[in-house]
């Protein structure tokens, strides 16, 4: 059976069925995937305080990269899908090879930009004498690994655009089974393989998705979905241009994140070591308690997408709002468990009492708001997918530096690190108000204008 055949009817199928039939495949391969983080973090947390604060310190870097990455997927599928819609598959191909040489040439220059600064930039982070050793030994191999990363993302966005959504999990769950795996080898050692300490972790990152970037090509390649050869100047740059229409401002929303994230890691150094490791404990466990969210932000564009050029915009707003609704509820769940396991988790990545007190502070609060994180996602991936990518940048620009970051740091400046997590909450809130607003103004505006062309359409003629 064809990838085709299996892929659901978008444009008449069953709302709820259908986002569903195509978000829980990414779900399992997402959790998989998340661990990634979960795994690293566990065990250098086993190192100690200072290596734990410093692969914390590694976040907001190793983020942008992934945004990088992430922008030109939704780029990249946007493209593809429209193409194969249209009949134009010798296109779609090229793009999806534009896409894979374009994601490898930028994720190349930017581990080289990396690697030249590592050091003026975790001290603009705020990491001590004593964290910057352990953070050169982790970046120095993990910008490699970014180049390795670059290849399966982009290229899962290739498959989705196909209407394949189960290989793409498959290949992300595969390297968070082979991260997992070599992490404890490589960062403690085992037989003639010698303890690495943090850099192993960086190795384990390296050495997965190496292996993704493998199987990924041999899929595209088996299933013709890329030109198997090396593109022309001229031809990479024409496959590039609409990729980057919107993969660019998208890259640039999502590359927003991990700057504010760098700002926040500053704030929160303030506070100490232990309060670094602790933040960045929290945000690892954050991006698996939000998998749902990060999954439907995945799963619901093309959906929007294909209905929006069929004019079918009931349909987008009944998606929409049925997507907010269950993610409030669903994070609001979350949250009650993980209130409940707070103490339990925090034990699990950290010996030290003070960092384990601080996870659970962290764990007891922040959650309350990942629902309200969740409208913000959402409604930031749906103006993608209704073509509006300057509107998702701009929303992404209110919610980090008009909202998150200055209230959140004034509650912080009022009430130190608790005062901080309940003013990100409240800043959330704001945000989450203003996107729904805008969007749903956006959905009045595309049905009256639909209701205005159907009113002025000539009567056919008998």
């Amino acid at each position: 059976m064809s990838n085709a055949s299996q892929a659901p009817n978008l444009l008449q199928g069953d709302i709820k069925q259908t986002l569903k039939s195509m978000t829980v495949p990414v779900i399992y391969g997402m959790i998989l995937l998340m661990t990634f983080g979960l795994v690293d973090t566990f065990f250098v947390s086993l190192l100690g305080t200072e290596q734990l604060a410093a692969i914390s310190f590694t976040f907001p870097v190793t983020f942008t990269v992934i945004s990088l990455n992430i922008g030109l997927g939704i780029g990249t599928s946007a493209t593809i899908a429209r193409l194969m819609g249209a009949g134009d598959k010798t296109t779609a191909h090229g793009a999806g090879t534009g896409a894979l040489v374009l994601s490898f040439i930028m994720a190349t220059l930017l581990a080289f930009v990396g690697l030249l600064f590592i050091e003026p930039i975790f001290s603009l982070l705020g990491a001590s004498a004593a964290e910057m050793p352990h953070i050169i030994d982790y970046m120095v191999v993990w910008y490699g690994a970014g180049i390795f990363l670059a290849l399966p993302m982009v290229g899962n966005a290739v498959l989705r655009a196909n209407g394949d959504t189960k290989t793409p999990s498959m290949i992300m769950a595969l390297g968070g089974a082979i991260n997992a795996v070599l992490d404890p080898i490589f960062i403690f050692g085992l037989g003639p393989i010698p303890a690495m300490g943090i850099q192993g972790a960086a190795l384990a990152t390296l050495i997965a998705w190496a292996v993704g970037s493998a199987q990924i090509i041999y899929l595209l390649v088996k299933r013709d979905l890329i030109i198997p050869r090396m593109l022309s100047f001229s031809e990479l740059r024409e496959y590039s241009r609409n990729i980057l229409k919107i993969g660019v401002p998208a890259a640039g929303a999502n590359m927003l994140t991990p700057i504010a994230n760098g700002v926040m890691t500053a704030i929160v150094a303030g506070f100490g070591s232990a309060a670094v490791a602790s933040w960045g404990v929290g945000g690892r466990i954050e991006s698996i308690a939000s998998i749902v969210i990060l999954a439907l932000s995945m799963t619901l564009p093309p959906f929007i997408s294909q209905n929006y050029g069929a004019a079918r915009i009931q349909r987008v707003k009944d998606a929409y709002l049925l997507c907010l609704k269950f993610v409030l509820f669903w994070q609001f769940a979350v949250f009650l468990v993980m209130w409940l396991l707070a103490p339990f988790i925090a034990r699990i990545f950290a010996q030290e009492q003070e960092v384990v007190d601080l996870i659970q502070l962290f764990l007891m609060i922040v959650p309350i708001g990942y629902g309200l994180q969740g409208i913000i996602i959402l409604t930031n991936s749906s103006f993608n997918a209704m073509h509006k990518p300057m509107s998702a940048l701009l929303l992404s620009v209110i919610r980090l530096f008009v909202f998150f970051v200055p209230i959140s740091w004034l509650g912080s400046l009022l009430y130190q690190l608790e005062g901080m997590f309940w003013m990100g909450i409240v800043a959330n809130l704001l945000t989450a108000f203003v996107a729904f607003m805008w969007f749903k103004r956006l959905l009045d505006e595309e049905m009256s204008a639909l209701m205005v062309n159907e009113q002025t359409k000539p009567e056919a003629v008998s």
